[in-house]
């Protein structure tokens, strides 16, 4: 039995396209059609360090007291603390998680009070007090909180554990809580995703009694 007879073309060459040939000439097709519907080809999209590199449009000079030391920036007025902070300053103990204002890993102090950086903008704080996590301990000693969340086993992964020092470090610096509960409430702003909550109100109430400032 003799084999199949291919199909030509009508000046006799034999038909060789393949399922990939048909597929690449497919989307070379589509790519010049949509640049005939959109009057040429697709600009190149700008890449995140081309964005970053950018001067902002509407610059703002802020001044401010970060850990003891003045230190001045340049920003965009979108810009908020936390990126600040970690892109341009290069003080990354302020984590970022949810961006949101939500789960208190970008917790620093203002003046000694907690506030989210994440929700922060840049531009409000000049002339303003900001303590990070890196600005807890006076030299080699340790802050209260820090050395009560080590003795006390306050964290597990140590993503939230910036943030959760900063509250607690705010709460016992400040005069500190009646009880459990209230510290459970003061601390309600910080998440843990590992649970170490029972940890955490623990080492806070050590903090409390063994007193608070010693920055």
């Amino acid at each position: 039995m003799s084999p199949p007879a291919r199909h030509t073309a009508e000046d006799g060459a034999p038909l060789a396209a393949s399922r990939r040939g048909f597929l690449r000439g497919s989307a070379a097709a589509g790519a010049a059609a949509g640049a005939l519907l959109h009057g040429g080809p697709p600009a190149a999209a700008a890449t995140p360090a081309a964005r970053s590199a950018a001067a902002p449009e509407y610059p703002v000079e802020v001044v401010f007291t970060l850990n003891g030391e003045r230190r001045a920036l340049t920003v965009d007025p979108r810009t908020t603390l936390l990126d600040a902070l970690r892109e341009q300053l290069g003080t990354t103990g302020p984590k970022k998680g949810c961006d949101r204002g939500q789960c208190g890993a970008c917790t620093v102090q203002d003046g000694g009070r907690p506030v989210l950086a994440c929700l922060t903008l840049a531009a409000t704080v000049r002339d303003r007090e900001i303590t990070t996590v890196e600005g807890l301990a006076r030299g080699e000693e340790l802050h209260p909180v820090q050395e009560a969340f080590i003795d006390r086993d306050a964290f597990q992964c140590g993503f939230c554990t910036s943030g959760q020092l900063m509250s607690a470090a705010a709460l016992v610096d400040g005069g500190g809580a009646a009880g459990d509960g209230e510290i459970r409430e003061y601390m309600s702003g910080n998440l843990c995703r590992c649970a170490a909550y029972p940890n955490i109100v623990d080492a806070v109430r050590q903090a409390m009694e063994q007193g608070g400032v010693r920055r």
